[in-house]
């Protein structure tokens, strides 16, 4: 069984510290109103090296793995839901570039989104089709030395032209199958030609803005060919893999801070002479709240272990996330049955876990695309 060994306890005590010293929860309010990117924390992240810690040393990052990785984003998620998931997803699309693209690209890209100066993130899902990658319909041509985009992107996370975006294009206009004719093509937030749409107000993750991207005649270099051409569906696998162990960590940091609050409110608050603690009831609910939380943990560490010792499983993977994730939206809607009516309110938090929760759930394929892949690969060929 997967244990953390001193260093990784060392970062998740320092991740939990920093983000009980930052995560101000009025602040949160805030920003999660206006939907405003915390900056200024990010790049505080940055600087004591938390954003890319599992990118290479020889680009600014931290040279260690996702298991590190994961115990910032629970830690993080843990204080607050909403600062966490901005923070861990700020450079969505950077593991991709650390293990296909060439040397010149790792050198342009990866320092700045280690040091807090650069925001990525990726653009695969499209209208109609979501994350249906056999349905790529952007189109990216090889014109001398440079490549022509042309297509449509939706719910692109980190809108804005001072970052840049992962963009799975098809490069073979032949017959060829997906697996044959997708490539990934680095594309800078202001490139002309292209238009951002900002997607507006979501359910929950407002800190992290997300955009309708439009690519009309956008010229790129051709160095921006992010690993070999016509590879581009095992790359977004791969990174698919990654990010959903990632999203599971979240989703885990969410689930245990709506029970850390849960926790605080049934030890403090009274009903008939009694805290409500100490009825059966609520004694029952926190036991099935904390064994959920700590099966999720476990599957969840074991699939970023599993992964950085190169015996990644997408099936395993796929569980991870879908267990995670469940659990998150399960414990934070018990959070606020807990809490009552003021569950329901904003100052609680436990409504905004809840909602940041949900997004954990739909984030890089939902319940059914996960229940999907694994009863595929359970059942096999028939």
């Amino acid at each position: 069984m997967f244990e953390l060994n001193r260093s990784q306890k060392e970062i998740q005590n320092a991740a939990r510290q920093f983000a009980k010293g930052e995560f101000d929860s009025h602040l949160a309010l805030e920003l999660e109103e206006s939907r405003e990117f915390p900056k200024k924390i990010w790049q505080k992240a940055a600087g004591l090296g938390f954003v890319g810690i599992q990118l290479p040393e020889e680009y600014s990052g931290g040279g260690l793995g996702l298991v590190e990785a994961c115990l910032i984003a629970e830690n993080f998620c843990r204080v607050d839901s909403t600062f966490g998931m901005a923070l861990t997803l700020a450079g969505a699309g950077s593991e991709a570039v650390a293990r296909f693209a060439d040397a010149g690209l790792k050198q342009t890209i990866l320092p700045k989104i280690c040091e807090g100066e650069l925001l990525s993130g990726i653009a695969f899902s499209e209208t109609d089709y979501g994350l249906d990658l056999s349905s790529i319909n952007t189109i990216a041509k090889p014109a001398g030395d440079t490549i022509l985009i042309n297509g449509k992107k939706t719910h692109v996370a980190n809108l804005g032209t001072n970052g840049i975006y992962l963009v799975l294009c098809k490069t073979e206009l032949n017959q060829a199958p997906p697996e044959e004719s997708l490539s990934m093509v680095l594309v800078k937030g202001d490139q002309r030609g292209m238009s951002i749409e900002d997607s507006g107000r979501k359910f929950g993750a407002n800190m992290t803005a997300s955009a309708t991207i439009t690519f009309d005649n956008v010229t790129v270099p051709g160095s921006n060919l992010v690993g070999k051409n016509g590879k581009g569906w095992s790359q977004a696998g791969k990174l698919l893999d990654e990010l959903k162990i990632l999203t599971a960590a979240q989703a885990l940091g969410t689930a245990q801070g709506a029970l850390d609050r849960a926790l605080g409110h049934v030890k403090q608050r009274e009903q008939f002479n009694r805290k409500l603690g100490r009825f059966q009831i609520t004694r029952h609910k926190i036991a099935l709240m904390a064994t959920k939380v700590e099966l999720a943990r476990l599957i969840t560490f074991q699939a970023a272990d599993m992964f950085d010792k190169g015996m990644a499983d997408s099936t395993y993977i796929s569980m991870a996330k879908m267990v995670s994730a469940r659990t998150a939206v399960e414990v934070a809607d018990e959070a606020i049955q807990l809490f009552g009516g003021y569950g329901y309110m904003k100052e609680s938090q436990v409504e905004r876990f809840f909602r940041d929760a949900k997004v954990a759930e739909l984030c890089f394929g939902g319940l059914t695309a996960m229940k999907d892949m694994i009863g595929e690969a359970v059942i096999g060929k028939i």
